[in-house]
């Protein structure tokens, strides 16, 4: 059974702004101020206390080698002495300390599980029985750590918030809905809700579109929207519009409540003023409010509906100029559309150069040649913010099939001028999209990924394909075809996989061709005896065998695909379509 507290129950604000204001020479990041400005830290928490919180979260929150950037025994210090202090703030008084646990980035020198118990552990020789895992984006090692700290404190209460944007989604795409009532299923949590990233109005809103009844939940929003000045961030919200919005909540039923980024002890002491003359009869949580969802007719999907007819579908890649100069584009593209071809796929950046945007040029493609088009959508470049937008704008001009990848990463040498973003992969972002579908967009997107028949390993490809499934994925193009075991990955991705799979084709050009494929381009493989065909021999001859050689291929699993995925080498829209041709005649 679940503990219970007695609503309404309130925690202390942001440690983080509020060190950053109050420090005469701030600390970064502030959970070293545990170290080397305790008397700081001591007074804050102090300053809390004396506001009329009921509980004190530890300067912890990014106490983990990543936060930190060291190594562990100095995070074991930061932590100790956090909970000294917090310990030392709260004596002779009843205020309960929480040990405070933040998200810890995925970093693939780290296991991430790992360091999860292994901070739960440092609290737990402390003494702590109360957590607060605070600021999440995803319910990941969640369950692990806290069933882990519950069998060596059967008693310990465990709170978990996850941090949602005003329309309810984290910053890897995930709905808090879906969150909470998986969370909440939990034996091993006492209480889930959200913090940070939104403002009160807008989590009092979201609140309301849950029932909670039953349910104790916490709410702890920043004050309100920053601005920043001179490169630090400001929260300019009054204290007492955040207790208004306070209150509110709690006559909505939320059992706790606090604040993040942005709040003090002012707002603290306000919310504590405003809700010491709540009345129990006064807490009515009623029924979720059903969230309006804008209705109109769905978009035809023509790629889809070929495939449900039985037919093979024709999509071929084109990529998009790396300047203005988007004449050759447009003319091979209208090329194919009259050769036959049913879609037209872009890539975003391939090799992360900077290259025309594949959704813009998508929206080209769509208004003037009237084709459909599969622009590729990256997880390098883009947040989850920047991702809506586009989705919004594609939906808006009728495009609704994209091709989710992760995107290659940024060469070694540009990686000081060229942040990339990858704050979540592909399997994330189909989440991502399936939510908006089921949500925002009425006209859904049919969601496309990448499937490499030329790994390895091609078990862990089917299970990482099963997983983009299950996020929402219902269309594989595949890794070009050239040898006896890629053939033979399809047939196992077909027996396996319940989605749709364009088998992947690409003409060899030349024996160097062959050869630059195989050493420098990730995720091909051409087999030897193919290779060898193109020893020696003219142009000519290797421009005729690359077109075989593809329609050969294209024979050999076409029992095993609903359609092809043709990959255009260097500009070379003939021999594309050329293949066509024998495809076209091989189906006939």
């Amino acid at each position: 059974m679940k503990h219970s507290i007695e609503p309404p129950y309130i925690f202390d604000g942001a440690m983080g702004t509020y060190y950053a204001s109050r420090a005469v020479n701030p600390i970064t990041p502030c959970e070293l101020a545990n170290l080397y400005d305790p008397a700081t830290i001591l007074s804050i928490h102090r300053e809390y206390i004396s506001a009329g919180c009921q509980a004190i979260k530890t300067n912890t929150f990014g106490a983990n080698r990543f936060g930190l950037n060291s190594d562990f025994d100095t995070v074991r210090e930061v932590i100790c002495q956090g909970y000294h202090l917090a310990e030392e703030a709260v004596r002779g008084t009843q205020v309960q300390v929480f040990a405070d646990i933040g998200p810890i980035p995925e970093d693939d020198t780290n296991d991430i599980g790992k360091e999860y118990l292994e901070i739960a552990d440092v609290f737990l020789n402390m003494g702590a029985s109360h957590f607060i895992f605070e600021t999440f984006s995803s319910a990941d090692y969640l369950l692990e750590v806290t069933q882990y700290i519950k069998e060596k404190a059967p008693q310990a209460y465990i709170l978990i918030e996850f941090a949602v944007s005003p329309e309810g989604l984290t910053r890897m795409g995930l709905s808090g809905h879906q969150l909470l009532e998986n969370v909440w299923q939990w034996p091993s949590i006492d209480a889930c809700g959200f913090n940070c990233y939104s403002g009160p109005s807008h989590l009092l809103e979201y609140i309301k579109t849950f029932d909670i009844r039953d349910k104790i939940i916490s709410v702890m929003p920043n004050s309100g929207y920053p601005t920043t000045v001179n490169n630090r961030m400001y929260f300019n919200n009054s204290k007492e519009y955040f207790a208004a919005k306070m209150l509110e909540l709690a006559r909505q039923g939320v059992a706790i409540l606090g604040g993040c980024c942005g709040t003090t002890p002012a707002h603290i002491s306000e919310t504590v003023a405003r809700l010491k003359g709540l009345a129990v009869e006064e807490i009515l949580p009623g029924p979720a409010q059903p969230q309006a969802i804008k209705v109109r007719l769905p978009l035809e999907n023509p790629l889809l509906d070929k495939i449900k007819r039985g037919e093979k579908v024709l999509a071929v890649e084109l990529d998009p100029p790396i300047d203005t100069d988007i004449d050759f584009f447009m003319e091979g593209a209208l090329l194919l559309k009259q050769a036959g071809v049913d879609a037209i796929t872009i890539a975003d950046c391939p090799l992360a150069r900077a290259r025309v945007d594949s959704s813009l040029m998508a929206c080209k493609l769509k208004r003037e040649l009237d084709i459909t088009p599969i622009p590729h959508m990256t997880c390098r470049d883009r947040n989850i913010n920047a991702t809506k937008a586009l989705l919004l704008g594609l939906s808006i001009e009728g495009i609704n099939n994209v091709l989710v990848v992760t995107g290659d990463p940024i060469p070694t040498a540009q990686r000081d001028e060229i942040k990339g973003i990858f704050s979540f992969n592909s399997a994330v972002l189909a989440g991502y999209i399936r939510n908006l579908n089921e949500t925002v967009f009425s006209s859904p997107f049919n969601i496309c990924a990448a499937l490499n028949v030329n790994a390895r390993n091609f078990g862990s490809q089917l299970q990482r394909a099963q997983k983009k499934i299950d996020q929402g994925v219902t269309m594989f193009l595949t890794q070009p075809v050239l040898s006896q075991q890629a053939v033979e990955n399809i047939k196992k991705a077909r027996e396996q996989l319940n989605a749709n799979i364009l088998g992947g084709i690409l003409p060899i050009m030349s024996h160097r061709n062959a050869c630059f494929m195989n050493n420098e381009v990730a995720g091909i493989y051409v087999a030897e005896e193919i290779v060898e065909q193109y020893q020696d021999i003219p142009r000519e001859e290797a421009h005729r065998l690359a077109v075989q050689v593809s329609i050969d291929m294209a024979s050999q699993i076409y029992d095993y695909v609903d359609g092809y995925y043709l990959i255009t080498p260097f500009k070379r829209v003939d021999i594309i379509t050329a293949i066509i041709t024998g495809i076209c005649h091989m189906t006939a």
